[in-house]
């Protein structure tokens, strides 16, 4: 068993962004600036917003926290989004997620300009993702298929399962996977909260993205000898002897799970470091 360290792999392409940053700069090219648009006082949204700005800091691009207040009216928000988008200086920008509830997610990601869009959530680069067009990837499966090469799991022929058919995670982590490329030409098989008999199918793959937002879901008696587990789940759950006062887990039980894995991620420090340098890499690309 081998964990698949995502803080460290990605520090190591935080290095690879930052040499092309230079080389940019020297080519008398303008640095890449990410903004990103944050409404309310979400903790976990702010600790994550946060990281991105220090990421950003770390391979030398330019970045921008808008910060709105929750009771913004959708109408301002969109008045916002606009903003970002006629402004050159920005390459691309996010809205982070989720939204209170009197705003429409939809609404705003389709108000954000595709050629801006590093989240990789409008519907054109979504389009495209699905055709195999040059485009703006979803930011944790790209995360995850950059996890996976740089770790060296082979991909081809495996038999891939994927739990959860978010839009965000697990949707296009199957297309992904799916698609004649590498990472990818997996058989895919997509299972959800209707998926019968989830167990028998589990027990068949070679690789299981668990994004079902459950803690613990996958157990060992769920896992065959020698699988690479990818635990996209992230929760918070009371733990009176930390000094914050909880631990995080995943939707795996890893200490059941891992000694039983070729290769596992951890939560934390496996797929939420790759996420954020998705981000990035995608600003990169939209820097032209």
């Amino acid at each position: 068993m081998r964990i698949l360290n995502g803080k460290e792999t990605a520090e190591s392409i935080k290095l690879e962004i930052a040499e092309e940053v230079k080389a940019r700069l020297a080519a008398g090219k303008s640095r890449p600036h990410l903004a990103a648009v944050l409404v309310g006082e979400n903790g976990a949204s702010l600790t994550y917003v946060n990281a991105k700005v220090k990421a950003c800091a770390k391979v030398g691009f330019e970045s921008t926290l808008v910060k709105l207040d929750a009771d913004i009216s959708e109408e301002e928000l969109l008045k916002e989004v606009h903003k970002l988008n006629d402004d050159p200086s920005i390459h691309g920008f996010i809205v982070q997620l989720p939204l209170p509830d009197h705003i429409d997610d939809q609404r705003i990601i389709e108000a954000v300009s595709p050629e801006k869009d590093v989240d990789g959530f409008h519907p054109l680069n979504v389009g495209r993702m699905v055709l195999g067009l040059p485009c703006f990837l979803p930011a944790t499966p790209y995360g995850i298929l950059q996890l996976l090469e740089k770790n060296d799991i082979q991909t081809e022929g495996k038999h891939c399962l994927v739990l959860g058919r978010s839009n965000i995670v697990g949707s296009p982590m199957s297309i992904l996977l799916a698609r004649n490329s590498s990472p990818g030409n997996c058989t895919v098989t997509l299972a959800h909260s209707r998926t019968k008999d989830i167990k028998s199918l589990s027990l068949q793959a070679d690789i299981i993205i668990a994004a079902v937002g459950r803690p613990h879901f996958l157990t060992a008696d769920m896992v065959k000898e020698g699988a690479v587990i990818v635990d996209v789940g992230i929760h918070r759950i009371e733990d009176k002897t930390k000094k914050s006062g909880y631990r995080l887990i995943g939707d795996v039980d890893f200490d059941e799970v891992a000694s039983k894995t070729e290769a596992i991620s951890p939560v934390p420090g496996g797929v939420g470091p790759m996420t954020i340098v998705a981000l990035l890499k995608n600003t990169l690309q939209a820097a032209g």
